[in-house]
């Protein structure tokens, strides 16, 4: 054997050159042809050119059943080690679909553990790359082993650095608990899917006949199930949206996220006043108003597809990074229901854990009514936002712009569970519920009773918008600090969050909160 060396150092790079082959240049030209990138060519589009320093390339696994022994390749199908995105400390893990399927087993999944705890006692962001065929059927109970190895150390990290989960192929069965486990999940349309179980299973025990991608792929995830928070249509756009995240958030809880440089100028912006229309059954796109108050072109939509009464999202306010949590009046009414409002608690917490200050827009006229919403559970899936909210101690801000009723007015950041500032345009109407609904329940028998009722209705329903179509009841009891002109929003917020930069919240002293899941 050592006469095949000259050296030991000619050795070790026939083994490095080894190790970059991957499975081989036919698995690498298969790869190629589905239009998916390598694990390596992954790594070099996310991190700074010339950053990537490999931990574990010379791992191998240590299995003899079914002729493992004889397909032993030089890092175990998972490329790992950390670098640099934007000049910021990053751990990655990179699965190799060309060795072995990218399957997962001992040897595999200690080098991702061996990344992540890296990543928790440095406290920067892990980022993975997935593409893999599952567990190692060789190995047996030592892959799903493995497996939870990995999930032990997602829950550990959680709250704790950033993680970010791209799947850039398959990611089946067991493999798809890590990516639910981590901050954010990133797909591919076309060549990405992720389920617990594939079309084959689901034909045999529910007789249903589906394919892969309606079952998992990217499309299904970002509009129905709301697994995924970001498609792509292709690895690079992927990895493109996982470093602006990046860009957005700290590198572990213990900082804040990095702000910008930013010249301050004429902050007023006057398209605000034109945005609420006259009629109050009218819808308007809040992205419109989002677009005028955060600094220009700084929007990054989460779930954009999914739950589209609400809308989230991180942007920069003069230079700062914030979370933007704002109802969409444009797609049914803005009304909170059980996906609107999982979706907002999840964005909530992890700005929360990550020291995103949160910006609150509200036009919300109350939660979804019918048997689908109550017999779902509205009931414990709106509490999840309230949980949410009230649990948060980064600096909140809230600004109604135009309805806020009943129990919903207080799930979206109100005063009284814990905003700091709340801020109303005129258009406001702060009350129990809209003025026609009210005087067709306070005023019934006088309805019924007058001679013309239609118009008695509408004299009540005019009284009853008097008293509270506005926003300076709540103005006058606190609820609102002041009740701003809509141009001056961009202004009054930045003056705001900048107030509220130094602001410490402790919450009770206790295990962990009882979270209504």
């Amino acid at each position: 054997m050592q006469n095949q060396f000259n050296s030991p150092v000619d050795r070790l790079e026939k083994m490095r050159e080894d190790a970059l082959k991957g499975g081989g240049e036919k698995r690498i030209e298969a790869q190629h042809s589905k239009g998916k990138l390598t694990a390596r060519e992954r790594i070099s589009l996310l991190l700074d050119p010339g950053t990537f320093e490999e931990l574990g390339m010379l791992v191998t696994h240590r299995s003899t059943n079914f002729g493992l022994d004889k397909q032993k390749f030089l890092g175990d199908g998972v490329v790992t080690g950390y670098g640099k995105v934007n000049g910021r400390l990053v751990y990655v893990f990179s699965q190799d679909f060309t060795v072995l399927g990218g399957s997962l087993a001992e040897a595999h999944a200690e080098k991702i553990c061996k990344i992540m705890e890296l990543a928790l006692e440095n406290g920067a962001p892990v980022v993975g790359l997935n593409d893999s065929g599952g567990a190692r059927i060789q190995e047996g109970v030592v892959s799903l082993g493995g497996y939870a190895d990995i999930f032990y150390r997602n829950v550990q990290a959680s709250g704790v650095v950033p993680q970010l989960s791209l799947i850039m192929g398959p990611c089946a069965g067991g493999a798809v608990y890590s990516p639910a486990l981590t901050d954010f999940t990133f797909m591919v349309e076309g060549s990405s899917y992720m389920f617990v179980t594939g079309p084959n299973v689901v034909k045999t025990v529910t007789h249903e006949e589906v394919t892969s991608e309606e079952l998992g792929g990217a499309k299904t995830h970002a509009t129905k199930s709301g697994v995924t928070h970001f498609t792509a249509p292709h690895e690079a756009a992927a990895i493109e949206q996982a470093k602006t995240i990046l860009g957005f958030l700290p590198q572990n809880c213990e900082e804040d996220p990095i702000a910008l440089d930013y010249t301050f100028g004429d902050e007023k912006r006057p398209k605000l006043d034109d945005l609420i229309p006259e009629n109050a059954q009218q819808p308007y796109d809040i992205r419109e108003a989002i677009s005028e108050i955060v600094d220009s072109d700084t929007f990054f939509e989460v779930q954009k597809d999914y739950a589209e009464n609400i809308v989230v999202g991180y942007a920069r306010l003069a230079g700062k990074s914030v979370g933007v949590v704002a109802n969409q009046p444009a797609f049914l009414a803005g009304v909170l229901d059980i996906h609107a409002s999982i979706k907002a608690a999840r964005f909530v917490r992890t700005c929360d854990a990550f020291n995103v200050p949160l910006l609150v827009l509200e036009d919300v006229p109350g939660f979804l009514p019918g048997t689908d919403q109550e017999w779902n559970g509205i009931i414990t899936h709106g509490a999840k936002l309230l949980f949410a909210f009230s649990e948060a101690t980064v600096p909140r801000v809230t600004v109604i712009t135009r309805k806020a009723y009943g129990g919903a007015y207080d799930v979206m950041n109100s005063r009284n569970i814990g905003a700091d500032m709340v801020y109303s345009w005129p258009t406001a109407e702060i009350a129990v519920m809209g003025a026609k609904g009210a005087a067709e329940i306070i005023f019934r028998k006088e309805i019924k009773d007058a001679s013309d009722p239609a118009a008695k209705l509408a004299e009540k329903e005019a009284e009853y918008a008097e008293l509270f179509a506005h926003p300076y009841n709540a103005a006058s009891r606190g609820y609102v600090d002041e009740v701003i002109n809509p141009r001056d929003t961009r202004e009054k917020l930045i003056k705001a969050f900048d107030m509220l930069k130094n602001k410490v919240r402790n919450n009770p002293r206790k295990k962990h909160g009882n979270l209504p899941l």
